[in-house]
């Protein structure tokens, strides 16, 4: 018996069929409700691998753990426990701007913000292809996760998830080049969007005229336009501005709040609404 793709068979028609096969396999994705089926079930097929290549980290990190010295560990236990003592008065100021707060949002007739639910998660695997900015994380369906979801974490907004598993969750991080996210300066609620460029630890400005009121320095905060992330989250920094007349914009680059290059717990965003509060770009 002869095979498909034995020695006889010229390249160009192996080209001409993996192509056919390709655009076949696209378009039932696109068209179909199979594909999200068949990713889900692969996802829950490599979710033990993934968690097998996790575990030498996961022995690492715990034989490190019992080698800390003592003197340490009472050191970080004050550190601690004053940086607690901090986070408490301020949370005792939160606390009383957020019923402030609520009681403007009631005089103006304006809807509450929703309350999120939140959900800790640890990274698993970050994506091998250098060209696509994801992560894999170790929650799933089983715990109540969903595509579209919001990710932050202790520093600020990293992305959200794109595709979704029964143990396991792909979370496409803000600097890929396919993810956009609605924002507002800080200073003067300025509001913009911005882009991944394929850098880790720089985003882009899209379509910002010369006159707009940006400078180096200034936040950026999610703005919560597009029901893309709640608002109010930090996002980035701006850190370089071009004014070149001779382009239609403004060339405003920014470098991610969250340090990208190194999460390992984030805490997905789960809304409390049937719907949450995000889409995929």
């Amino acid at each position: 018996m002869k095979l498909l793709f034995g020695r006889t068979v010229s390249m160009q028609l192996r080209l001409t069929i993996a192509v056919v096969l390709s655009v076949i396999l696209i378009v039932g994705d696109r068209y179909t409700s199979g594909g999200t089926a068949v990713r889900t079930s692969l996802n829950t097929l490599v979710s033990p691998l993934l968690y097998l290549a996790n575990l030498p980290y996961e022995l690492i990190s715990t034989s490190a753990k019992n080698l800390t010295s003592r003197e340490q560990l009472l050191r970080e236990n004050q550190a601690l426990k004053t940086k607690q003592l901090l986070q408490s008065e301020q949370l005792q100021q939160l606390e009383f701007l957020a019923r402030e707060n609520d009681k403007l949002r009631a005089l103006l007739g304006s809807d509450p913000r929703q309350q999120n639910n939140k959900l800790v998660a640890q990274v698993l695997s970050v994506h091998s292809n250098p060209y696509s900015h994801q992560v894999v994380i170790n929650k799933g369906t089983s715990d109540g996760l969903k595509e579209g979801l919001a990710v932050i974490d202790e520093l600020g907004v990293v992305g959200q998830v794109v595709q979704v598993g029964a143990n396991t969750s792909r979370v496409l991080l803000i600097t890929d080049t396919t993810h956009a996210t609605p924002v507002r300066v800080l200073r003067n609620d300025v509001r913009t969007v911005v882009e991944g460029i394929g850098k880790i630890t720089r985003v882009k400005l899209s379509h910002v005229p010369h006159s707009l009121d940006i400078r180096i320095g200034d936040v950026l905060l999610s703005s919560g336009l597009g029901e893309r992330f709640p608002e109010g989250y930090p996002v980035a920094v701006v850190t370089e501005i071009n004014r070149d007349e001779g382009r239609p914009f403004a060339q405003i680059y920014a470098e991610p709040v969250a340090q990208l290059d190194r999460i390992r717990l984030l805490v997905v965003l789960n809304s409390a609404a049937a719907t949450p509060e995000v889409n995929n770009d």
